[in-house]
């Protein structure tokens, strides 16, 4: 049978279900399936990850006998390995179901494939798409693939700049404000980009794991560092603070206000007092040490993602300042740049750059940024672009 635009219609459909997924899945794969009798839609599921079962079997569930004789509409690969459920290769044979339309082969080396093989085998007619869905939806898993083939998260590295490169005015100017407050520390007027581009950001972060600053970050501008998309999380958006000396003073705002264990916040340093550590830790805080890299002795940030890896963080979003944007560059962990512009020109030397340290000697020793995308956001544009793939690097 030949691929049809009905057919794309309805892979269209089972992405978008495999997109409310998104904050309700990780640390597994986003997946919506359809499934069809020879007219109609009869049954439809997106999985997540407290809901157990997967979305193939809930759109099963759902046409019940009507399942028989039709087509699984579906972003991923069905599954053909004992997981948290048993495999949905096996369910969907059993159904009778006759034709599996894909989008992708499960990014897993161990598995992928297995699943369409198990489903040929079984007489089950299976295509898989080669065009612009397919593309969307690698985009949709990527943070499964890095995290799942790598045992590190995915990392973008996300920042709002003037158009000549600057994120924030001299230091001096941000001790000019009245009362001593940080200029940036919710001073509407010294934002870098608008409240079109400011909101985009909060979907970022919905759709990240985690959130990574350096303590320079919170010294100056004392931010929360939440997740304000207003859409629902199976897990709070982790806050991961870059602290090697534990210099995170004690009325953050970040800082619960009282002895619980606050899950959401994770700090790494590298040069521990043990005064404050104690500090942190009789706040509810989760702080952990990692070792330093010479001479900066700065936590070894690629350490750090494996140790997110294991608490099952599958992507990771910084925010940092000016010194962790460059350690992240150098230490070679960024997998896709999100960079945001303001139609600003700052100028002046002592303005903040996007990246400060060394930086690249030689123009062909340069991050390069490919795949690129431009979005626009009002008089705002932002530029996204990978440094590695997922699948392939």
């Amino acid at each position: 049978m030949s691929y049809t635009s009905a057919d794309q219609q309805l892979l269209r459909r089972a992405l978008d279900l495999a997109r409310e997924g998104i904050g309700l899945a990780s640390p597994n794969p986003y997946v919506g399936a359809v499934i069809t009798d020879s007219q109609n839609v009869v049954g439809t599921g997106t999985y997540t990850y407290s809901g157990i079962r997967h979305a193939e079997i809930l759109a099963l569930e759902q046409a019940g006998p009507r399942a028989r004789g039709g087509t699984l509409y579906i972003n991923l690969e069905p599954h053909a390995h004992q997981g948290r459920t048993p495999p949905c290769t096996d369910a969907l044979i059993a159904a009778g179901i006759r034709r599996v339309v894909a989008c992708m082969p499960d990014p897993n080396p161990k598995v992928s494939g297995l699943g369409f093989d198990q489903l040929r085998t079984a007489g089950v007619e299976v295509e898989i798409e080669v065009g612009p869905l397919a593309e969307q939806a690698r985009t949709l898993n990527e943070a499964f693939a890095r995290y799942v083939r790598h045992a590190t998260p995915f990392v973008t590295l996300k920042a709002a700049m003037t158009l000549d490169g600057k994120i924030a005015p001299p230091p001096a100017d941000l001790l000019s404000h009245p009362g001593g407050a940080p200029a940036r520390s919710g001073f509407s007027g010294n934002w870098v980009t608008s409240d079109v581009a400011r909101a985009h950001v909060q979907e970022l972060r919905h759709q990240n794991d985690a959130i990574m600053v350096g303590v320079g970050t919170v010294l100056s501008d004392n931010p929360l560092l939440t997740d304000r998309s207003g859409r629902p999380r199976r897990r709070p958006l982790l806050r991961v603070i870059l602290d090697s000396r534990l210099r995170l003073p004690l009325d953050s705002r970040l800082l619960p206000d009282s002895n619980q264990l606050k899950d959401d916040i994770l700090i790494f340093c590298s040069d521990a007092d043990p005064q404050k550590k104690a500090q942190l830790e009789a706040l509810g805080l989760r702080v952990e040490e990692i070792p330093g890299l010479a001479p900066e002795g700065r936590p070894d940030l690629s350490a750090i993602l494996r140790r997110l890896a294991q608490l099952e963080i599958t992507s990771v979003m910084i925010e940092g300042g000016a010194t962790v944007n460059w350690a992240a560059l150098a230490s070679g962990v960024v997998d896709k740049v999100f960079l945001y512009y303001a139609p600003k020109i700052l100028a002046g030397t002592g303005s903040i750059p996007f990246a400060a340290g060394a930086g690249f000697q030689h123009m062909s020793q340069a991050a390069q940024v490919q795949r690129i995308q431009i979005h626009r956001f009002g008089e705002d544009f932002a530029v996204e672009g990978y440094l590695r793939d997922p699948y392939t690097d």
